[in-house]
């Protein structure tokens, strides 16, 4: 039996030995109460993990503690000193540093360059070896050598004059860390600092993670990835609606058990899908070339399959969604869909019965966040019957055919009035799913469709394209989540620099071969698999 800490006595937790401790913090916005009376205690020198749903109040109380929001209750306590963060610079003077999910690197600055960015000519740095006066040049060189050595202390090796866009994902992750380790920070916060890591540079990164516990420091891991907060932190505290309501430690949970606190009701986070037979092919992506980034890939989707599409983020893989929903012009090749072709010389729009496209960005290509839900749910379809009659839009139409898409799709709304830009991200999604879903599409590209969201969501969308490829619709999925793509597909196609690298079946594939795949080895270059 896991023991849970309540939100009452989390802050007395191992007493001196909390680097980190919050009273009571309460924040406000209007009538929405986003963190209610959260008390909690991070031990020195531990990995304590933040679990909760989309919208439970995480990012709130990360930026709170790093001085972003005020409270409008409650105390902030650092080594039983009490303090307030009245501005980011406030947290990291006080040793905190935050390490967002987006990199905060500028591309083309040097490795040195973006460490010592905003800090000034005799700022606190982790030596102080190159530190000169105000309008002297900069001794980049000393500089480097300082950075190379507090990388070697923490395992954490960068070319420190080389251009961060230039490197690896993995190395760039490396850079943000050692930026905050060289403002001196002691308490790091991670916010989904593994979303865009191939499998290797998240085992790595997670060995850094306790080093770096080991040498004193205090890490919060914000995370939607129930294997790594078991993996790497000591205790895990649940939020639900602002609330604290447990902090385990992990030693003594489960996953099935944190899914159950965090969405409070039972959910089933193990994908399955039904063994089926694939029928013939739907969709066929011949020797295509987008934009400079896809280089002659082939593959074929069948109807009822899902083909996974797995590699390092920016490898090609939104050129491909787009290009097969018709949204880039192909060089050279051809992606037929049935009879629909898009080539060189003929790119012939994809009809609304045959493609459904669920693009990354639900905000900015998925939705029109000013517009209802209900006029959401028809942008696809608002010149047609039944919502358009000689060019007049029919209200009770288009309103019945909202209410029934939030009950079949269980979108967590009052009306389908509601403008979707004040639903959380899950239900917007949801929203997306709904229209791109309506009429039974052929072919349906799932572009990142659960990232960012949480346990109950991304179970929601996921169960809906089971549905679909069940009754025969040819599924491309393509998702960054190695895991998740293994999960969901029935295939698993690598790309790697724009170009296909290998096709597997799903259940001959391992973590650990799809990885090696993904940085690039042994490229495939013969038929369409």
């Amino acid at each position: 039996m896991s023991r849970a800490l309540n939100s009452t006595s989390n802050c007395t937790l191992n007493g001196a030995l909390n680097s980190l401790r919050l009273a009571g913090i309460t924040k406000r916005f209007g009538n929405v109460t986003a963190n209610d009376r959260i008390s909690l205690a991070v031990r020195s020198g531990s990995i304590h993990g933040l679990l909760g749903e989309n919208g439970a109040g995480k990012s709130t109380l990360m930026n709170i503690l790093s001085g972003l929001y005020q409270p409008d209750e409650g105390e902030i306590f650092l080594d039983g000193q009490r303090v307030q963060m009245n501005a980011p610079a406030d947290a990291i003077r006080r040793g905190i540093g935050m390490i967002h999910q987006h990199f905060m690197l500028v591309p083309q600055l040097t490795v040195v360059e973006n460490i010592i960015l905003g800090q000034g000519s005799g700022g606190q740095g982790a030596g102080g070896a190159a530190r000169g006066w105000i309008g002297m040049p900069l001794n980049l060189q000393a500089y480097a050598r300082e950075i190379l050595e507090l990388g070697k202390n923490y395992g954490l090796e960068v070319p420190p004059l080389a251009k961060v866009g230039e490197l690896a994902v993995g190395i760039q992750q490396r850079v943000e860390i050692l930026k905050v380790l060289y403002r001196q920070a002691r308490i790091l916060i991670l916010d989904e600092p593994t979303a865009v890591l191939t499998p290797a540079e998240i085992d790595a990164f997670l060995d850094v993670l306790r080093r770096l516990a080991a040498r004193g420091h205090t890490i919060i891991f914000i995370s939607h990835k129930l294997d790594e907060v078991m993996a790497v932190c000591d205790e895990v505290s649940i939020l639900r609606r602002g609330c604290v309501v447990a902090t385990l430690q992990t030693a003594e949970t489960n996953r099935t058990q944190l899914a159950r606190l965090m969405i409070d009701r039972d959910v089933d986070i193990n994908v399955r899908l039904p063994e089926q037979s694939a029928g013939d092919v739907v969709l066929s992506v011949k020797d295509v070339w987008v934009s400079g980034v896809l280089r002659g890939l082939s593959l074929q989707v069948r109807a009822g399959e899902i083909l996974g599409i797995a590699g390092v983020d920016g490898n090609g893989q939104r050129e491909l969604a787009d290009a097969v929903a018709g949204l880039l012009p192909v060089q050279k090749g051809s992606i037929e869909i049935f009879s629909s072709a898009s080539s060189a010389s003929a790119s012939s729009a994809r009809s609304h019965k045959q493609l459904a496209y669920i693009p990354e960005d639900r905000q900015h290509q998925g939705l029109v966040l000013s517009f209802s839900i209900a006029r959401n749910l028809i942008l696809k379809r608002f010149a047609q019957l039944p919502f358009c009659r000689r060019w007049i839009l029919q209200r009770e139409a288009i309103a019945a055919n909202a209410t029934q898409a939030i009950q079949d799709f269980d979108i967590r709304t009052t009306s389908g009035k509601i403008k979707v830009a004040q639903l959380s991200g899950g239900n917007q999604q949801k929203v997306i799913l709904a229209r791109e879903l309506a009429g039974a599409p052929d072919v349906i590209v799932a572009m990142q469709p659960t990232r960012g969201l949480d346990i109950g969501a991304t179970a929601a969308v996921q169960q809906s394209l089971i549905a679909q490829r069940s009754r025969g619709a040819a599924i491309l999925y393509i998702s960054t989540e190695l895991e998740e793509v293994m999960a969901m597909s029935d295939r698993i196609a690598v790309i790697s620099r724009g170009r296909l690298v290998d096709v597997l079946a799903a259940k001959d594939a391992t973590i650990e071969k799809v990885g090696a795949l993904m940085v690039g080895s042994a490229v495939n270059t013969g038929a369409p698999l």
